[in-house]
């Protein structure tokens, strides 16, 4: 046997590439937390800068936590004690001025989310937002609704995926090709079954012209703690064959959802290996960023299984193309 007949033997047998090791991109990035507390652009880059992070979708919160007079303290979490969080509109105006004078700015793809997402003015007020700086805004989001106790705790009108009031917001973000960060549970604390899935396939039936970016693919915290959710990676994936307008942001609860028996993770590499463009990965961190670097490594496990190209697309080069 020849030298050369075996090399190509070999290369021809020769299985495909893994173990990654090719930096990140973060896909949900929260500039502010839930008192519209910030550490910072400087801090926020020196950060990234430490921990192999390139570009960030960069967002608000569009909530802000009331202290109420009734607590003798200032609550240092939203969850602290029972006053309630309500919509906050400046979230917007606090990182549109941290990065309209940064040097760091082409870095970030800005994402606005202050707004009230049962409001029908909503879509009204985004456009004003655009024009008032065009080109500035890369996305919407991150939109909050089924968010079991932060619902809860929201002044006002229960926030839904197909609200009216958000499927105008659709229209508008499809006309300025923006893609929507939604959060979305697929059900609520007791009932094992997709509760609300309902919502977000009449959101993404009737706009499929909008991208949609699925947070957390409907999980939380608060569900892997008192749900089964064994029933989320099947309907993930007929989501994901019937939409082509979704795509999975990997961050939070999702992780340990995922990585929690070797049986989870292999189901779900084969999902992405399948769909290898529809998947990225967020830190999601609020206003705090030296974990950032610490969250999005935590998901190498999962990248190491998946063929490098495929590890590349999800940890990197997926949400680039959200905001071509």
């Amino acid at each position: 046997m020849s030298r050369k007949w075996f090399a190509g033997l070999v290369l021809f047998f020769a299985p495909l590439t893994y173990g990654y090791d090719g930096g990140y991109n973060d896909a949900e990035l929260h500039f502010v937390d839930f008192f519209q507390q910030t550490e910072g652009i400087k801090f926020l880059i020196y950060n990234m800068d430490k921990s192999n992070i390139e570009f960030a979708f960069l967002m608000g919160l569009p909530v802000i936590k009331k202290w109420s007079d009734d607590n003798p303290e200032a609550p240092r979490y939203m969850q602290g004690d029972d006053s309630p969080v309500y919509y906050y509109s400046r979230t917007d105006e606090l990182l549109y001025r941290a990065l309209k004078t940064s040097p760091h700015r082409d870095r970030f793809f800005p994402f606005m989310t202050g707004f009230n997402p049962t409001d029908m003015f909503a879509a009204k007020q985004i456009e004003q937002m655009i024009e008032n700086d065009p080109g500035f805004w890369k996305g919407i989001g991150e939109v909050l609704t089924r968010h079991d106790s932060l619902s809860a705790l929201t002044l006002g009108e229960q926030a839904r995926a197909n609200h009216p009031a958000l499927m105008k917001v659709y229209k508008v973000a499809a006309k300025h090709k923006l893609p929507v960060i939604l959060h979305s549970n697929i059900t609520s604390e007791r009932e094992k079954k997709p509760l609300y899935k309902h919502e977000l396939v009449e959101a993404l039936e009737k706009n499929p012209k909008t991208t949609f970016i699925w947070a957390h693919a409907g999980t939380s915290t608060t569900l892997l703690r008192r749900q089964d959710l064994s029933f989320l990676i099947d309907e993930v994936s007929q989501l994901l064959n019937d939409y082509d307008n979704l795509y999975i942001l990997a961050s939070w609860s999702l992780h340990d959802l995922i990585l929690d028996t070797p049986q989870s993770k292999k189901e779900w590499v084969e999902l992405i290996i399948k769909y290898p463009n529809r998947f990225m990965m967020g830190s999601d961190v609020v206003g705090r960023f030296n974990h950032a670097g610490d969250v999005l490594s935590g998901w190498d496990e999962l990248l190491d299984a998946l063929p490098y190209d495929v590890a590349e697309k999800m940890a990197k080069k997926n949400m680039l193309q959200m905001v071509k």
